[in-house]
């Protein structure tokens, strides 16, 4: 499907609604409809897999940030651009097609119905204490569709939950990090230093084993140790024999910093 026939906007719109930068194996990805608290509408949604994709196909590139303009990470469902026009064009594609390598979400002010779900495609997530995340959908007609009440109850208390997803009221930050969905908690202004400073602890391993303990630790939810073993085998078989391994063991033992290849 070409760009002129799968609702894609003008390329300079879905530039200007997400901003990228890359530095030192990162990559920072922001929502940058600060104006509508960074809503998602086809712009943004475009620009974000857009985004996703770069982070997958560059090798130089080990780990993603997400993060949001203006204070606020994401407000969710532009609304009135779902009147107008229903579903941002390849939305879906946002929750379910995570990229391969391993992601970080910084949350200033909000995170709500689609951004929340936004947020829960990352690996990590990081939020200040004044921070809300919430899935208010039932409040304008609809219901958590992007993935909300399939990976929240990984983290949080089905009563917490349902509570989110029935009266659309949300919980704040430091409640989801007593539960263990935010990784990381910090002052207001920042999320992002702090979420750099996980990156770049990522960024400086071994790509491939952190492309296997990523992949494994996806898989892990709702699967028994006997289903991931052979899984775990495979990643083995692939990793520990690569020439990163090789180098790990040599940078060890001549007392150096690594020299990592991907290979």
């Amino acid at each position: 499907m070409t760009a002129a026939h799968d609702g894609r906007p003008p390329g300079p719109a879905v530039a200007e609604a997400v901003r990228t930068s890359a530095r030192d194996g990162v990559l920072e990805i922001t929502l940058n409809r600060p104006e509508v608290r960074n809503a998602i509408d086809s712009a943004l949604s475009l620009g974000v897999l857009d985004a996703l994709a770069r982070l997958d196909a560059d090798d130089a590139l080990r780990v993603g940030i997400l993060t949001g303009a203006g204070g606020t990470f994401c407000a969710g469902l532009d609304l009135k651009a779902f009147a107008a026009s229903g579903l941002p064009a390849r939305v879906d594609d946002i929750f379910r097609e995570r990229c391969r390598k391993p992601l970080v979400a910084a949350i200033e002010g909000v995170a709500v119905g689609g951004g929340l779900e936004m947020a829960l495609v990352a690996d990590l997530l990081v939020a200040s204490r004044d921070a809300r995340l919430g899935s208010p959908e039932v409040k304008f007609g609809l219901f958590p569709g992007g993935g909300a009440l399939l990976r929240l109850p990984r983290h949080l208390p089905q009563s917490i939950v349902a509570e989110l997803a029935l009266t659309g009221e949300p919980i704040s930050a430091e409640v989801a990090f007593r539960h263990g969905l935010i990784a990381r908690i910090c002052e207001p202004g920042r999320t992002l230093d702090t979420a750099r400073a996980l990156a770049a602890a990522i960024a400086r391993n071994a790509p491939l084993g952190v492309e296997a303990a990523t992949r494994l630790l996806r898989m892990a939810p709702g699967r028994s140790e006997e289903e991931l073993w052979p899984e775990q085998r495979r990643l083995v078989d692939t990793v520990f024999r690569s020439e990163d391994a090789r180098e790990g063991a040599r940078a060890f033992a001549e007392k150096r910093d690594p020299e990592w290849t991907g290979r």
